[in-house]
């Protein structure tokens, strides 16, 4: 089934009518050749009720109006054109301005695609001109603008938490535990935000030490008025008044979690709203963008949640087949016990990513190998943020990771492919640098949840 849906896939066809139609056509096979019991298919609309009844699930449409509605705004532009020319005496500070206008991004929208494409589309042609080097100037554009899988609040960690959470439960009942304990949203936001904050704080390191070792491929901006722009406000109050309003949101919808005030959906609901608050602010409302703002919301939600189904049907009918079983038994005899069953399945998410999308994989293969991990007694929050980080490593590992394909169709025919996969072979590293670091010591990603609970 795994082996069909990658070739359909290949093809160019429809994720979740790939899931969705190769299921039906192996149950349907198991049906007429004896093999399938169709009675697993009489619990599909149970499930696609669950889906629409599912009030963590609602958190996502919300979060992607409120990105959608912020990359309207062009706030992205107004950053990187102020923390430029706050950086802009440092050499290499461009790229350090890039990379947290990423992280800004990242908490702000949570949208990958969105936030290479944006920075790809802002930022290359400046760091271009300024002399900066080709490689270096793309990998750090693709390493930050995938910042969005693991900084909170993540589309990713939303729809991985309501992934986890099922099954954290189906581990404990299988264990005989019935009053299973629970893992959130909120419990995944938080535990993201060290590794999350670690990650940019290695980007910055590094373009640090590149600027000293090589000084030539990050030139510092020479001219004064290009540091600071067309604007003639003091560079102090444009920081500010730049950085206040992006801040404020992620801290009120990051805080209202934290705090115990929301749950990610009610926080989602604040975010929204306040990102139309700024778009209004910044004179950036009109009727039409608001349609459009609309029009692409319900088109990427539309998208999530048509995946999610026929993510489902495939999973139903993968289990029919006893495919939970072999992987179960596959993965507790695997050499290494728990460690080598962690890293088994890490490899072959890795693998995964690069030719299904996270949403494909987190429905797919989460809730397959998610109970048996989590039956072996690992944390789920650790667990979940080692699965965030492993996919984001993979999409932007070369030659076929999604960022770097979102960032190829905005960048110029002068900048050679190779260029890119050279730029970005270091991120990639410092990425398998932090996961190393969460597996030794896992409490990087459970030490706060833990000390707010």
């Amino acid at each position: 089934m795994f082996a069909a849906v990658v070739g359909v896939l290949l093809i160019g066809f429809p994720v979740a009518f790939t899931l969705a139609g190769t299921a039906l056509v192996f149950a349907l096979f198991g049906v007429v050749t004896g093999v399938f019991d169709a009675t697993f298919l009489e619990t599909m609309p149970s499930r696609i009720f669950g889906i629409m009844n599912n009030g963590t699930l609602v958190a996502v449409p919300l979060f992607v109006f409120m990105g959608v509605t912020l990359e309207r705004a062009r706030i992205a532009e107004d950053l990187l054109e102020t923390l430029s020319a706050l950086f802009g005496r440092l050499r290499g500070g461009l790229g350090i301005a890039v990379t947290l206008v990423g992280m800004l991004l990242a908490a702000s929208t949570g949208i990958v695609g969105a936030t290479v494409v944006t920075m790809g589309l802002l930022s290359l042609p400046t760091m271009l001109k300024r002399g900066y080097d080709p490689a270096l100037a793309t990998g750090v554009i693709a390493a930050s603008g995938t910042l969005g899988q693991i900084i909170p609040p993540s589309i990713i960690l939303v729809l991985l938490g309501d992934v986890l959470s099922s099954a954290y439960q189906q581990a404990q009942l299988n264990q005989g535990i019935f009053s299973p304990k629970t893992v959130s949203v909120g419990d995944l936001f938080v535990g993201a935000v060290i590794p999350g904050l670690l990650l940019v704080a290695l980007y910055i390191l590094y373009l640090i030490i590149v600027g000293l070792i090589r000084p030539e491929s990050m030139p510092a901006a020479q001219d004064a008025a290009e540091r600071s722009g067309s604007d003639d406000r003091p560079l102090a109050m444009r920081v500010v008044l730049v950085l206040m309003p992006p801040l404020l949101l992620i801290l009120a919808v990051l805080g209202s979690i934290i705090g115990g005030f929301a749950t990610p959906t009610e926080a989602a609901a604040v975010g929204a709203v306040g990102a139309l608050l700024l778009a209004g602010l910044r004179g950036a409302w009109s009727r039409s963008r608001l349609a459009d703002i609309g029009r692409n919301t319900a088109r990427i939600s539309s998208m999530v949640f048509l995946i999610l189904i026929g993510a489902s049907v495939f999973s139903l009918v993968f289990r029919g087949y006893g495919g939970d079983d072999v992987v179960r038994d596959f993965l507790l005899a695997m050499p290494g016990g728990v460690a080598g069953a962690v890293i088994t399945v890490m490899l072959v998410m890795f693998l995964l990513g690069f030719v299904l999308d996270f949403i494909e994989i987190m429905f797919v293969v989460v809730p397959i190998v998610g109970p048996v991990l989590l039956g072996m007694g690992l944390d789920p929050i650790w667990l979940g943020i080692m699965i965030a980080i492993n996919l984001q490593t993979s999409f932007l590992t070369p030659p076929f990771g999604f960022a770097l394909f979102y960032l190829r169709g905005v960048t110029p025919e002068s900048v050679e492919t190779t260029a890119m996969y050279r730029g970005i072979i270091p991120f990639v590293a410092l990425q398998i640098l932090v996961l190393i670091l969460l597996a030794v010591w896992p409490e990087l990603a459970t030490w706060l949840p833990n000390a707010l609970n």
